[in-house]
């Protein structure tokens, strides 16, 4: 981390209560994760910083794996020789927990590592998080896609 205090400020202390379990994401966004909102935030940049990655990149490289394997209609598709990719849609949308317009598709996508086996599941919403956000859900969080992972699994 870094030296000094993080202290959060009052606008991540009203995003932070949205992150936690409620009607509309009965999990939640932070899973066990104790750690105030920009402590995650800030942990998350410094990993994927050291990784020599961008929010942005992991965000578009999710987008480009979904889009890949949505023409399967739930079934894997094979998505450049590496990965089996396939997309579960669900009806309905969520809105995104930062205060901004934006409702993004339920369902999940779900990856397997061809070599490795090692898999992956995220969610649009997921995308947005960490292309807009630089979240990646707190430890526990059924969809934590940890930096680490997504570098090693996605071979980025």
């Amino acid at each position: 981390m870094t030296r000094y205090p993080i202290i959060q400020s009052p606008r991540l202390d009203d995003i932070e209560k949205r992150l936690r379990p409620c009607p509309t994401y009965c999990h939640g966004f932070l899973g066990e994760d104790n750690r105030k909102l920009v402590e995650i935030l800030t942990e998350d940049q410094g990993t994927v910083h050291a990784l020599g990655l961008t929010h942005m990149g992991i965000a578009q490289r999710l987008r480009t794996l979904t889009e890949a394997a949505r023409g399967g209609w739930g079934d894997p598709e094979l998505v450049d020789n590496k990965f089996f990719v396939e997309v579960h849609e669900v009806r309905g949308k969520l809105p995104c927990p930062w205060p901004h317009p934006g409702l993004y598709q339920k369902g999940f996508t779900r990856l397997e590592n061809i070599k490795t086996g090692e898999k992956l599941v995220w969610t649009e919403l997921s995308i947005h998080l960490i292309g807009k956000h630089g979240f990646y859900e707190g430890e526990g969080s059924p969809y934590r896609l940890d930096p680490k992972d997504l570098k090693r699994i996605l071979e980025l």
